[in-house]
C-alpha cells in the first residue's frame, strides 16, 4: 500500500503531510466571522461528518468553519497558523455537507513569520487566485510556489459560507544547516521532514502518527493495524528528514496494552534515488535492507530504548523499514542519529 491509495487524491499529495493538521499543532488564529461554526473545526484531522438532527443555539450544527450570511459589502476570511513551517504543494478546500451554504469562491494568501504571528505589517503573497467552489465536494488546487517556505495562511471565502476542512499538502521545513555534524537529532521526526511512504495496513491509525510530537494522547494517536488473520507481518517504510547514521532507537507502545506487537525490527538503506511513490519492486526490495535493530520483543505501554551494540552502524541511511510482528500498535518511533 502506498500513500496515494485514495483515487481522488491528486499527485501533489503523494509523499506530503497536512501542514494544516490540528493534531500536529495547526491553529486557527482569527476569523472575520464564525457565527455558525468555529474556525478550529476546519482544521480537524478526521473527515467531516453530518448529523441531520443536531442543532445548537445558533442553528444547524456544521462540522467546519461557517460564517453568517453577509448583509454588508466585503467577504469573510480567516488566518491559520500551520503546524510547522513548510513548503506547500497544494490544497484541498473541502465543502463536504455544505450544500446551500458553501462559498462560491475562495482564494489563499501565505506569509512567512519567524517566531510569532502575523501583524498589520505582515506581507502576504497570493498563492491561490480566486477560484470557484461547489457544494459538498473536495476542491484540489495545486500551488505554483512550491519552493517557498510559509508559516501562515489567510483563507478568503467570497462572500461568506462554510468550509468543512482545509488540507494543506506539503513538506515540513527544517534548517539542517544549523545542526552540527556530531549533534544528535531525531532523523524520523515529522517536524524535521520525515514521512511514511508505504505501509502494509493503517486500519486504526496512520504510520505518520508514530513520527509526531510527544508520547501521544491516547490509543488513537499512534500507528495501529487491524488483527492479522493470515501469515506475514505489518510494516511501514519511512523517508528520513535527512540522510544520517542512526545511533539510538526508541519504540514507544504507550496506551497499547492488549494490542501491542509481540516484537519489532528495523531495517535501513541509503536510497536517495527513491521517489515519494514506491513501486511494488521498491517495497519488495525493502525486505532485504540492512538490519539496524534486530527483531526484539516488546512490552505493553512501555518506552523501549535501544543503543550501543543493539543498534548496528550500517552507515548513512535515507529510509528505514519498521516491521512489527505480527500486528498491533506503536505509538512513537524515534530514530536518534547524526547527519550522514
Amino acid at each position: 500500500m502506498t500513500e496515494n491509495t485514495t483515487a481522488s487524491l491528486p499527485s501533489f499529495a503523494t509523499g506530503a503531510i497536512n501542514l494544516a493538521s490540528a493534531r500536529l499543532g495547526a491553529r486557527g488564529l482569527y476569523a472575520t466571522d464564525e457565527f455558525f461554526a468555529p474556525l478550529e473545526r476546519m482544521l480537524q484531522d478526521e473527515p467531516a461528518s453530518f448529523d441531520p438532527e443536531l442543532y445548537d443555539d445558533n442553528g444547524k450544527y456544521m462540522d467546519g468553519w461557517e460564517s453568517r450570511r453577509k448583509r454588508v459589502p466585503g467577504h469573510d476570511w480567516a488566518i491559520v497558523k500551520l503546524a510547522m513551517p513548510g513548503r506547500i504543494f497544494g490544497f484541498d478546500v473541502d465543502t463536504s455537507y455544505f450544500t446551500g451554504n458553501y462559498p462560491p469562491h475562495c482564494s489563499i494568501e501565505a506569509a512567512f513569520v519567524e517566531g510569532g504571528d502575523p501583524t498589520d505589517a505582515t506581507a502576504w503573497t497570493e498563492i491561490l487566485a480566486k477560484s470557484p467552489l461547489g457544494p459538498s465536494a473536495h476542491h484540489f488546487f495545486e500551488n505554483a510556489h512550491k519552493e517557498q517556505i510559509w508559516t501562515h495562511l489567510r483563507l478568503h471565502i467570497y462572500p461568506d459560507g462554510g468550509v468543512a476542512r482545509l488540507r494543506v499538502y506539503g513538506s515540513a521545513y527544517f534548517d539542517w544547516s544549523k545542526v552540527g555534524e556530531s549533534e544528535e537529532v531525531d532523523l524520523g521526526y515529522i517536524f524535521n521532514g520525515a514521512k511514511s511512504l508505504a505501509w502494509s495496513d493503517a486500519h486504526y491509525g496512520h504510520p505518520d502518527k508514530m513520527l509526531g510530537p510527544g508520547r501521544g494522547i491516547n490509543m488513537g494517536d499512534g500507528w495501529e493495524t487491524k488483527r492479522r488473520r493470515g501469515p506475514g507481518h505489518d510494516w511501514a517504510v519511512i523517508r528520513l528528514g535527512h540522510p544520517g547514521i542512526i545511533k539510538r532507537v526508541i519504540v514507544d507502545t504507550a496506551f497499547f496494552k492488549g494490542n501491542f506487537p509481540d516484537s519489532c525490527e528495523l531495517l535501513g538503506a541509503y536510497r536517495p534515488d527513491l521517489g515519494d511513490r514506491l513501486s511494488q519492486a521498491d517495497i519488495a526490495a525493502s525486505e532485504n535492507w540492512k538490519p539496524i535493530l534486530s527483531r526484539t520483543k516488546l512490552q505493553m505501554d512501555h518506552i523501549h530504548e535501544y543503543g550501543g551494540n543493539a543498534v548496528a552502524d550500517i552507515g548513512p541511511v535515507t529510509h528505514v523499514r519498521i516491521a512489527m510482528h505480527p500486528d498491533g500498535g506503536i505509538m512513537r518511533l524515534r530514530l536518534i542519529g547524526v547527519k550522514g
